[in-house]
């Protein structure tokens, strides 16, 4: 029989698609198990509205089987099977679609549940097989036809022999390789994995011939192996059951089974959309963080499928880097897949399920703050960075839908707050919200910089994690309070007698001043100063950038060279301020000795490294031992 070729633009197509386009070859079964499920519910439907066919929605199914020695896998239905015109113009033309030109002329209230393209998908069969036989009769012809391929080369069409109407695929697998073992396509455990992975939801029973084990003798420990026929699909995927039908732990045991956790979800979010594009989702928020949440191995993303089929494991695209602890599923049959099925186009249909999904995960946040503190505050522990995170993140892009969710430790109420509650608590001649940052709340409330401002009695939102202060520099003010660092140079909080009593301090001591900058390079200025009330000294900060921030910068693989303008700042009212005077007048060389000791102690209250502690060190015994 003489071979027929495949038109030039599919001849190349084919050879791109079977080298380059499908990146994962295991996808291959998902396509056919596709294409099966189509020709099912092509049947059913017809079947509904012509009287002459009698199909029992039951009695539809899919059927695969394999030969190792032989190397065959075959993908069988009996569905709606394929007319020689329809092989011929489905097989013999690549991305030929007799699935979508069915699809089209259905009405919109009647349209099956249909997956595929016929004719792309299929052969990424040759991926993995040297040879592909499809065998089929049609529920309009009285006979059968084989249409058979080797590839690029061309395919043959055949009158061939089948009882009963659909269609039978048969693939001869490649042998094994260096790179890669074919083999496995011919394993029982690793087919009934793919099937599950990639086609549990197709609507149809999936099923296939697999072995028992059974115990015959426990004593001698012997086993027989028994074979029988196993739907290996659960057909309805539980987003797509009623909420009525489904209990909390049936949601725990397929979150905790899907994505292999070993703990129950802290939150559920189901829906279901009915619009322009519409889908289904099912969302959980992971009681805890993934071992790799918080490194570069980690991967965001929703699993995504179409009426059931497994489209892509992790959609990156309809997740907010900031929601990425987020799992879960989405279901949607308006999406449109490229010619792999791997990759989505970008479409207005993603885009809107992505939007509305990120305004459902923060819709519920929102409500598990407002109704649920206590649960809320364990998952803020959990990924309360991730949202400060995405706060800054593009320059502030997202602060307005986020600043709502961020909470930050009250120095008043030694607990989380938000920012609604700090400023609905504010005192009335407070104009500032005031915060300050350090490595720990113990540390923090030691500074002396808090000193002043809870004199004052004014709250003050501790920042411990090293996004903090890049959260609420991103945020500027809140209610049109504005964010002040208790470690700027000017809180602006002393009187006027308090004032004009620094400002003459400054102006009269302005030499010892100066000399004490010169002995320090890293300070921009030393000054006398009202706002401590029992520390001797403390560092503050001129400019937007900090001393945690400074730290942050440091940490970095990249000395990116941003350093804090540092302030020395010394209790004028403080016991070693007269001590200075004195030592400036009568005995510069104690005087430089007091000065490096000074600015040292003040580096250790910020948290800052001494770049010379042995020197130090031998300094302050020198101080002592006098």
């Amino acid at each position: 029989m003489a071979k027929k070729e495949f038109k030039s633009e599919s001849k190349r197509l084919l050879d791109l698609m079977i080298n380059s386009i499908y990146t994962n070859k295991d996808i291959f079964l998902r396509e056919l198990i596709s294409n099966s499920s189509d020709a099912l519910d092509k049947l059913y439907y017809r079947s509904l509205t012509d009287k002459k066919l009698k199909v029992k929605k039951d009695k539809l199914e899919i059927n695969i089987s394999y030969d190792k020695e032989k190397r065959l896998l075959t993908v069988s239905d009996n569905g709606c099977g394929m007319t020689k015109e329809e092989l011929e113009s489905n097989l013999g033309t690549i991305a030929k679609s007799g699935t979508l030109a069915f699809k089209e002329n259905m009405s919109k209230e009647d349209k099956a549940n249909i997956i595929g393209q016929f004719g792309v998908g299929f052969y990424s069969a040759f991926m993995v097989s040297d040879k592909i036989t499809v065998t089929s009769l049609s529920v309009d012809s009285e006979e059968a036809f084989v249409w058979e391929s080797e590839g690029v080369d061309g395919y043959t069409i055949k009158e061939g022999k089948k009882k009963e109407i659909g269609t039978e695929i048969v693939l001869k697998i490649k042998e094994d390789t260096d790179e890669f073992e074919y083999s496995k396509y011919l394993d029982e455990y690793q087919l009934k994995g793919l099937i599950k992975k990639y086609s549990d939801y197709i609507s149809f029973p999936i099923k296939m011939e697999v072995t028992h084990h059974e115990l015959v003798d426990e004593e001698k420990h012997e086993y027989k192996d028994t074979k029988e026929v196993e739907t290996i699909n659960s057909m309805v995927p539980i987003w797509k059951r009623s909420s009525s039908e489904v209990s909390e732990e049936d949601y725990d045991n397929f979150y905790m089974d899907k994505f292999s956790d070993y703990d129950k979800p802290l939150k559920i979010i189901s829906s279901s959309v009915e619009g322009m594009t519409s889908y289904q989702s099912l969302l959980f928020i992971p009681s805890h963080a993934p071992f790799d949440y918080y490194t570069q191995e980690y991967e965001k993303g929703l699993a995504l499928y179409s009426n059931g089929v497994l489209i892509m494991e992790k959609c990156a695209d309809l997740l907010p880097d900031y929601f990425s602890f987020v799992k879960g599923v989405v279901d949607s049959e308006d999406l449109s897949l490229n010619i792999s099925r791997e990759l989505l186009q970008e479409s207005q249909g993603l885009k809107l399920i992505a939007k509305n999904i990120e305004g459902k995960i923060r819709k519920e946040l929102e409500t598990m703050l407002r109704d649920d503190r206590e649960q809320y505050i364990s998952f803020f522990k959990t990924f309360g960075v991730q949202l400060k995170y995405g706060v800054y993140n593009n320059y502030g892009a997202d602060k307005e839908k986020l600043k709502d969710l961020v909470m930050f430790y009250s120095a008043k109420h030694e607990r989380l707050i938000t920012l609604a509650e700090y400023v609905s608590e504010m005192k009335e001649n407070q104009g500032n919200i005031y915060y300050a940052s350090g490595a720990s709340v113990e540390k923090i409330g030691k500074l002396p910089q808090v000193e002043q401002v809870r004199e004052k009695d004014f709250d003050i939102l501790y920042l411990t994690d090293y996004v903090d202060e890049f959260c609420v520099t991103a945020i500027q003010s809140y209610e049109e309070k504005t964010f002040r660092n208790v470690s700027d140079e000017d809180l602006d909080l002393e009187d006027e007698e308090e004032k004009k009593a620094t400002e003459k301090a400054n102006k009269e001591n302005s030499d010892l001043l100066k000399e004490m900058v010169e002995k320090l390079p890293e300070i921009k200025e030393v000054r006398f100063s009202n706002k401590l009330k029992s520390h001797p000294v403390c560092l503050t900060t001129k400019g937007d950038v900090s001393i945690e921030m400074q730290k942050v910068f440091d940490a970095m693989p990249n000395d990116m060279g941003i350093k804090a303008e540092m302030i020395l700042e010394i209790n004028e009212k403080h016991p070693i301020t007269k001590k200075l005077k004195d030592l400036y007048k009568n005995d510069k060389d104690e005087f430089d000795k007091y000065t490096k000791i000074l600015y040292s102690e003040a580096r250790m209250i910020a948290g800052l490294p001494i770049d010379n502690p042995t020197e130090i060190n031998q300094l302050i015994c020198e101080v002592i031992s006098k």
